[in-house]
């Protein structure tokens, strides 16, 4: 095992799930199959090991990473560039981050794949923390770039290319908009499963129907289609919001209302909401009016496409 004797860094970048959430949480994806088309932006978790007893006791996550990994003898900042609770996978992006950082301490001649880098993470979640949260978020983190997840009884991961003109385009007309309310409860997220469980037909259809759209978001990306991309996140966002009460709010309504009046032509919270970030799509001659409409109900967060997934960027 290595000995850190200057700091070693590293970083993980969150992410913006354009459709197919929910469909990566177990038992859909074994059941019937779930489609996630996401994409990983700029702002990145980073975790910063060096030599010595750990500090990180009161942090739960860099603690059962930890404990994980089998070592104790680590001091652990971690850091990041997006706000706690936005909806942005951002505890994935750290434990992803997490995961590259302890990789490369333990095993410095032996680079990770990133499929290895998002199960460890997932797993830090699910075996230690008890959080039995999708996939998803774990693997933009370790990919970065736009993806199309597969989710069966396996995963599958397509990188989605991005043409210069798309990716200026997309970086303009979203607007990624910070709420500022807490993200969405535990109850909230049960009773969606619980009624997937119950085969509750109107979630087994708007399930369906998100993976539907997300497998259609992807052949958008790819083609550059931006507009046929936002429309297609607009009708998931209907889909998502029926699935239950709490995972819309005053706020958000009020900020649809607002960026609807303005000219947007799509929009979606991001994660399980309940509040967090939201996207808006604007026309191209009408960005400013939009987001001028919007900025009454939350912070405007600047972004680019993260074409880097995990990375390890100095090490001693």
């Amino acid at each position: 095992m290595s000995v850190v004797r200057r700091a070693l860094v590293a970083s993980a970048p969150s992410r913006l799930d354009f459709g197919g959430g929910w469909t990566d949480v177990p038992p859909y994806p074994e059941e019937r199959g779930g489609f996630v088309c996401n994409l990983a932006i700029n702002r990145r978790a980073t975790v910063q090991l060096s030599h010595g007893a750990s500090s990180a006791s009161d942090d739960r996550l860099v603690s059962a990473a930890l404990r994980r990994a089998g070592v104790t003898d680590l001091n652990v900042a971690l850091a990041s560039d997006f706000p706690v609770g936005a909806g942005l996978g951002g505890s994935s992006a750290a434990g992803v981050a997490l995961a590259a950082a302890l990789h490369a301490y333990r095993f410095p001649h032996a680079p990770p794949d990133a499929t290895q880098l998002a199960e460890w993470s997932r797993a830090v979640e699910v075996d230690e923390l008890g959080i039995a949260g999708g996939r998803q978020d774990h693997y933009a983190a370790a990919y970065g770039g736009a993806l199309a997840l597969t989710f069966e009884s396996d995963t599958r991961v397509e990188r989605i290319p991005l043409s210069t003109a798309a990716t200026a385009q997309l970086e303009r007309q979203c607007l990624l908009a910070y709420t500022g309310e807490s993200r969405i409860s535990g109850t909230t997220i049960t009773a969606v499963l619980d009624a997937y469980r119950d085969r509750v037909p109107r979630v087994l259809a708007a399930l369906d129907r998100m993976a539907q759209l997300a497998r259609q978001m992807r052949d958008a990306l790819h083609d550059g289609a931006v507009d046929t991309l936002a429309a297609l996140v607009d009708e998931h966002w209907r889909h998502q919001r029926g699935l239950h009460p709490g995972i819309t709010t005053a706020r958000i309504d009020a900020l649809e209302h607002a960026a609807r009046a303005a000219g947007a032509v799509g929009m979606k919270a991001l994660g399980a909401s309940g509040g967090g970030c939201v996207i808006v799509f604007a026309p191209d001659e009408r960005v400013d009016e939009t987001a001028s409409a919007i900025a009454p109900f939350a912070t405007l967060l600047s972004w680019r496409v993260d074409p880097r997934g995990a990375i390890v960027t100095s090490e001693g």
